[in-house]
């Protein structure tokens, strides 16, 4: 059905013309027609018949063909007008050629040596619409549409270049095509410049062959073996091999498109080139996204070429805007001739009768021109030259020449005279780095408030790694560009790589099916954060206080819509009024993004948890100076967002950004491990799931790699990274999210069981039999006071609750907690690794050995291993109890047997409640 519909449309929007009227190019006519004239009394026309066959096969008609070849055309129609009037009979394209749905398009297969090369065509009339026209390559054909177009113009007929002209220009055209996504418009036939433009494309880009879109736009009428291209979405298999004798010409293999342009005419040039023409210009008012101020850029390249090539030249730089064209001197003929032109006229006072001489003796023997055709073509060599910033020259053989494709760039931002802000957004759309170091981010220009954030904006929707990088250094602050609207923009982009499961996870976690246009809300992906890890982990995107002040902000800013819109109707003076107004208040709703884009900070003291409820009014409105504060960890945002969007180049730049870099790595990996999960049951290609894997790997390796760098430059401080507890990721720890990750390697890792054995032990210092230490001392608990403890020191690597942070002698307010020894100042999370020492102030040895008894009884009891033990021993003396009381028959009173089992159950019931309340407390 839908292979009918693409047939029916295209031979509805796109069709062929045909001559319907024989008019003889010659200027004698046959004797058969002198025979066969008869007088009309209505009128002078005389009629004839082509009933010979010397008149159809040698006469042809003015459209090129063979009178015999006209089928299905009456000879009995009028030929010619009276003899008088005979000369003056033209044949018209309009007036003479009938309109029919196309015959010819689909698939062409070229067969080449080694390969078989594929290739859409299409035949149609030169005055096909252009919307029409580009919607079959966009849509029909799929092609990519073009971040550039590089016109080639050159001549028709072969022509040898240099081998060292050979290999720049292939070398740089490919180059070109290929890092900026450009198409590249030629004649398509297997002669002259096109020639040389497949043989660069065969010769250079052998393993892009097909990304490159390499579009032939040649007359139908030229083009040899026509009937096997004549079917309606056939695949036709096309020989390049044309006869030597023949004055048509064949198809260059190497091109990925054609569009075979159909004015009635056979033999003839002409009719495509303004096809061709007016598809740049319709291509240059396509923008490439939409925030940039111009369309598609186009240069012209001039190859060799006769008198049409300065023609095509002359128009270009004519035009408004003025077309760049780039000239490749010692290529021959129209191209050195420009060449030679630009170079000797840059200075009019070396301008003399001598020059102009030179350059009509050189147009005579280039083109075998009279005097009077080589003066008017000088006359338009002399108005290109007034355009001069538009033409570049590019010499190939000289010993300081750049790389062509360089060449081709520059001569774009030079010749468009367009802002450096739209330069650096062509340089983005091109992916060309060197371009904006070198011309564009240049010491000494200026650049308004907010043009570089904007860059960097569209540098992330591209998934430009490198441009970001550039863009930082040279001075974007990603705490002041990163704000709610602009990371949701992210979320929602549909440009560059994006992650189709996002949208079904949103799906999941919502419970609803959501429309194909929905966009994605920042709560929902804090929704989609909290349901991949799992637990009781909370996005800082779905806090209460976030969700509050988020519905605020979009109901003020919906609100504010409304007020824009009945403003339109005030007066002049109203309307300045109200802007003021609402320009206060779109101040303050940027503040309010700004703001409620911080996380949630946890308050130590519950007497704040009260005063923290009461600010979140207050947070609505926030002084101007304020507004320049933007996420606290914006790394980690675009961090969690390129992992999301499944861009891994980008996810690895801002890992190694920021700080953090352990946990960063740990939740990259446990938000890849968990998506590949959720893609492999959401029967997504195979490749997805595994693609996820690996990026999972990637990052776990990188988290086990920043532990172990740590671990070997300090492992007391390796071990306070592991339990630092960590604001921006729900309070969590890097130990914690490891665990719940599964990442076995860095949980089985030396500082993490030294870490873990710590941390089990408590404050005990035992080596040997600790399990008999520890069951003696529960059921003989003087002997606690013989047991030995370990020093603060010892312990300042241990986490501790915030409600039994460890004191000496009962808490000495001039001493730190192991908590506060940890100075996230001193330490560069970049790499995971201790920047310099800390000072930390420990007691002596004598002091650390005077532990109260108390304080040995109260560190004994905390200690995990203990509660281990004397869970396990009163579970043992529940089962025995419980046991006890079903085996054995029982009073109707309870006894206290049954009592004790009561109690057990019934504590531990309430523990249970009291363990869900802490963690949804937490939200």
């Amino acid at each position: 059905m839908k292979v009918q519909m693409k047939k029916s449309w295209i031979e509805g929007a796109f069709s062929k013309r045909e001559c319907a009227k024989i008019v003889p190019s010659s200027k004698d006519s046959h004797r058969c027609f002198q025979h066969s004239r008869y007088h009309q009394s209505s009128g002078p026309l005389y009629r004839g018949s082509a009933g010979c066959q010397v008149c159809q096969n040698l006469i042809r008609c003015c459209c090129g063909r063979l009178i015999g070849d006209h089928h299905g055309i009456d000879y009995d129609c009028p030929v010619f007008q009276s003899a008088k009037e005979k000369d003056n009979v033209e044949w018209s394209v309009e007036k003479d050629t009938k309109i029919s749905p196309t015959d010819a398009f689909g698939t062409i297969n070229f067969q080449d040596s080694d390969h078989t090369y594929h290739a859409k065509y299409i035949r149609t009339s030169y005055d096909t619409k252009l919307d029409q026209v580009l919607q079959l390559m966009i849509k029909e054909w799929q092609m990519e549409f073009p971040r550039l177009v590089i016109s080639v113009h050159g001549g028709i007929q072969n022509f040898k270049l240099p081998s060292k002209v050979v290999q720049i220009f292939s070398k740089g055209l490919v180059k070109a095509a290929e890092t900026t996504g450009a198409w590249i418009l030629t004649e398509g036939i297997n002669t002259g410049v096109s020639k040389h433009v497949g043989d660069a494309l065969k010769c250079h880009a052998s393993q892009y062959l097909r990304k490159i879109c390499a579009i032939g736009i040649a007359p139908w009428g030229i083009i040899e073996n026509q009937r096997e291209l004549i079917g309606k979405d056939v695949v036709c298999l096309y020989q390049t091999l044309g006869n030597p004798l023949s004055k048509l010409s064949t198809l260059n293999s190497m091109h990925s498109h054609f569009i075979l342009v159909d004015d009635g005419t056979v033999g003839k040039y002409g009719s495509e080139m303004k096809l061709r023409r007016n598809l740049e210009k319709y291509l240059s008012l396509q923008k490439i996204h939409t925030r940039m101020g111009q369309g598609v850029p186009l240069v012209g390249l001039v190859v060799e070429g006769g008198p049409n090539e300065i023609l095509t030249v002359w128009e270009y730089v004519r035009d408004k805007p003025a077309v760049p064209v780039v000239i490749c001197e010692g290529t021959g003929r129209a191209a050195d001739l420009l060449a030679f032109t630009h170079k000797h006229t840059a200075d009019d006072t070396n301008w003399n009768s001598q020059l102009k001489e030179e350059i009509l003796l050189m147009i005579q023997n280039s083109f075998s021109f009279g005097q009077k055709q080589s003066h008017h073509l000088f006359k338009i060599l002399m108005e290109c030259m007034e355009y001069r910033d538009s033409i570049t020259i590019f010499d190939a053989e000289s010993e300081e020449h750049q790389d062509m494709d360089l060449a081709i760039l520059t001569a774009l931002l030079k010749g468009t005279h367009i802002s450096a802000p739209d330069q650096l957004n062509l340089a983005l759309a091109w992916n060309r780095l060197d371009i904006a170091k070198k011309h564009i981010l240049v010491y000494g220009q200026h650049w308004k408030v907010g043009s570089l954030e904007q860059a960097m904006q569209d540098a992330l929707v591209m998934d430009r790694v490198e441009f970001v990088k550039l863009l930082i250094e040279h001075g974007v602050n990603l705490h002041r560009f990163l704000t709610i609207s602009r990371l949701e923009e992210l979320y929602n982009t549909k440009q560059g790589p994006t992650n189709l499961l996002l949208h079904h996870l949103v799906c999941d976690v919502k419970q609803s099916t959501l429309p194909v246009d929905y966009k994605i809300s920042l709560i929902d992906i804090g929704l989609v954060i909290e349901y991949l890890i799992g637990g009781a982990y909370q996005s800082s995107y779905t806090r209460k206080h976030f969700r509050i002040l988020y519905n605020n902000i979009y109901r003020k800013h919906k609100n504010q819509e409304v007020v824009s819109r009945l403003a339109q109707n005030l007066s002049l003076h109203q309307l300045n009024q109200t802007g003021s107004r609402s320009g206060s208040a779109e101040n303050t709703l940027h503040s309010q993004f700004i703001r409620t884009a911080q996380p949630y900070k946890y308050k130590e003291k519950s007497a704040n948890l009260h005063k923290s409820k009461k600010k979140i009014k207050d947070e609505f409105t926030v002084s101007d100076d304020q507004e320049s504060v933007g996420f606290i960890y914006p790394y980690n945002d675009l961090l969690v967002w390129a992992v999301l969007m499944k861009r891994q180049k980008m996810a690895m730049f801002f890992w190694q950004h920021g700080k953090e870099a352990m946990v960063k790595a740990v939740v990259a990996c446990k938000l890849y491990r968990a998506m590949a999960r959720e893609a492999k049951q959401c029967n997504m290609e195979d490749d997805t799931s595994e693609e996820m894997k690996k990026y999972s790997n990637e990052f776990g390796k990188l988290a086990l790699d920043v532990l172990d760098n740590a671990f070997k430059q300090n492992e007391q401080m390796a071990m306070k990274l592991l339990t630092y507890e960590l604001t921006n990721w729900s309070n969590s720890t890097c130990l914690k999210l490891a665990v719940s990750v599964g990442l076995r390697p860095f949980v089985s890792h030396t500082c993490t069981q030294m870490l873990l054995t710590d941390m089990w032990m408590g404050r005990l210092k035992m080596r040997k039999n600790s399990w008999f230490k520890v069951i003696l001392s529960i059921l003989l608990p003087p002997t606690i006071l013989m047991l030995e403890f370990k020093s603060k020191a010892e312990m300042s690597h241990v986490p501790q609750s915030e409600s039994h942070q460890f004191t000496w002698y009962h808490g000495d307010p001039n001493t730190s907690s192991g908590k506060d020894d940890l100075s996230l100042s001193n330490y560069d999370f970049d790499k995971g690794v201790e920047k310099q020492v800390e000072k930390q102030t420990f007691p002596n040895n004598n002091e650390q050995q005077s532990l109260p008894g108390t304080r040995k009884i109260y560190e004994f009891y905390n200690a995990p291993i203990v509660k281990f033990w004397f869970h396990t021993m009163a579970y043992l003396a529940f089962l025995m109890l419980f046991t006890y009381t079903i085996l054995v028959k029982m009073k109707p009173t309870p006894s206290v047997q049954e009592w004790l089992v009561i109690i057990y159950i019934f504590t531990t019931s309430i523990e249970k409640v009291r363990e869900s309340q802490a963690s949804s407390s937490k939200r």
